[in-house]
C-alpha cells in the first residue's frame, strides 16, 4: 500500500514540475500575449458596465448608482423618433455596400496577385495595394475633395476646360454611396487580401501540379483549388463583419457629411455623435448603442448556425 501511495507521490511530482518547465517555456509567448489581454478587458469588457446608462436618465454629477431609473423608455423614444427609420435604412444601404459590394474585392485582388509569377512586379503590386491603408480617412476625403470641389476640383476645372459640366459629386446626394464605397475599396482592398493571400499561400503546390497534368486551364484552378482553399477563411471573416454591419465607420461618414447629403448620409455612428456628444443625452444614446450590438450579436449567431449547417466550423 506505502509502495503505491509513494507511486502515486512521485508521478505527481513530476507532473508539477513537467507544468513548471511548459510554464516557463510558454512565458515569451503569455508576454506577448499579455498587452492584449490587457487592452480588451480595460477597453472592451470594463466598459460593459456602463451600458446601464442605457436604463437610466443618466446624470454625470450623480454617477451610475444614483441615476434615476427608467427601463425602456430610452428604447421606445428611439423607435418613435421620426428620423428611426430613415438612419435605419441608411445604416442597411451603407452595411450592404460593404458586405456585397466591397468584400469580394479583397478576394478578387488576392486570386490575380496570386496568378502573378514575376517576383517583382507581384512585389511592387502589393505595396502599392497596402499604401492607402496607412492614410487617415481625413487624408483620403481631402484628396477627393481636391479632385471634385464644384469650384476649383481638378477633376471638374479638366471637365470644364473640355466644354462638359461640373459634377457636384461631394454635394449631391445620388453621389454619396458611390464616393464612399470607391474610396473603401481604394483604401481598404489591397490590406485586407493579405489574409486569403495567407491562405492562398498554404494550398499544396502538387495540386496546381496535378491539375495542370490534367489539362486544367488556369481559371479552373483558381475555382477548383483556390475558391475551395478560401472558403472556410471567407465564411469566418463573414461571419465577423456581420457582427459590425451597424458600424460603418464614424470618421469616414463624418467627413463626407453636409447639410445636402445629409439625409442619405446620417447613421446610427453620426446621429450618436450628433445627439450624444454634443446634446449630451448619454443615456438615450447608449441605448442607439446597444440597440446596434444587438442586432449584430443576433446576425452572428444566425450566421454561425447556418455555417455549422453547411459543414463550416464557423467562429465558435
Amino acid at each position: 500500500m506505502s509502495m503505491a501511495v509513494t507511486r502515486t507521490k512521485a508521478v505527481d511530482i513530476k507532473a508539477r514540475q513537467r507544468n513548471r518547465e511548459e510554464w516557463k517555456r510558454g512565458l515569451p509567448i503569455y508576454a506577448m500575449i499579455l498587452p492584449g489581454f490587457i487592452f480588451f478587458i480595460v477597453f472592451k469588457y470594463v466598459p460593459m458596465g456602463g451600458i446601464m446608462i442605457a436604463f437610466q436618465n443618466y446624470d454625470p454629477f450623480d454617477g451610475f448608482l444614483q441615476s434615476a431609473w427608467v427601463g425602456f423608455d430610452n428604447f421606445q423614444k428611439l423607435f418613435h423618433d421620426p428620423d428611426f427609420w430613415k438612419i435605419f435604412r441608411n445604416t442597411l444601404l451603407i452595411s450592404a455596400l460593404n458586405l456585397f459590394l466591397f468584400f469580394p474585392v479583397p478576394i478578387i485582388v488576392s486570386l490575380l496577385l496570386n496568378e502573378v509569377r514575376v517576383k517583382w512586379f507581384k512585389k511592387g503590386a502589393q505595396t502599392l495595394l497596402y499604401v492607402p491603408h496607412f492614410l487617415s480617412w481625413v487624408v483620403v476625403v481631402s484628396i477627393t475633395v481636391l479632385l471634385f470641389s464644384t469650384q476649383d476640383g481638378g477633376i471638374n476645372n479638366m471637365l470644364s476646360t473640355w466644354g462638359y459640366e461640373r459634377m457636384e459629386v461631394m454635394t449631391n446626394p445620388s453621389y454619396f454611396r458611390i464616393v464612399y464605397l470607391l474610396q473603401v475599396v481604394w483604401k481598404e482592398a489591397g490590406w485586407s487580401a493579405i489574409i486569403f493571400l495567407a491562405a492562398l499561400a498554404a494550398v499544396d503546390p502538387t495540386l496546381y501540379e496535378a491539375a495542370t497534368m490534367d489539362g486544367a486551364s488556369r481559371l479552373r484552378q483558381i475555382w477548383h483549388i483556390n475558391l475551395p482553399a478560401l472558403r472556410s477563411t471567407i465564411i469566418i471573416l463573414f461571419i465577423l463583419r456581420l457582427g459590425h454591419v451597424m458600424d460603418t465607420g464614424f470618421e469616414h461618414i463624418l467627413l463626407l457629411q453636409n447639410s445636402l447629403n445629409i439625409d442619405v448620409s446620417e447613421v446610427f455612428d453620426t446621429y450618436v455623435y450628433r445627439v450624444g456628444i454634443l446634446q449630451a443625452e448619454f443615456s438615450y444614446t447608449t441605448a442607439v448603442g446597444l440597440f446596434k450590438a444587438l442586432i449584430g450579436l443576433g446576425l452572428v449567431y444566425l450566421a454561425n448556425r447556418a455555417s455549422r449547417k453547411i459543414g463550416e466550423e464557423g467562429v465558435y
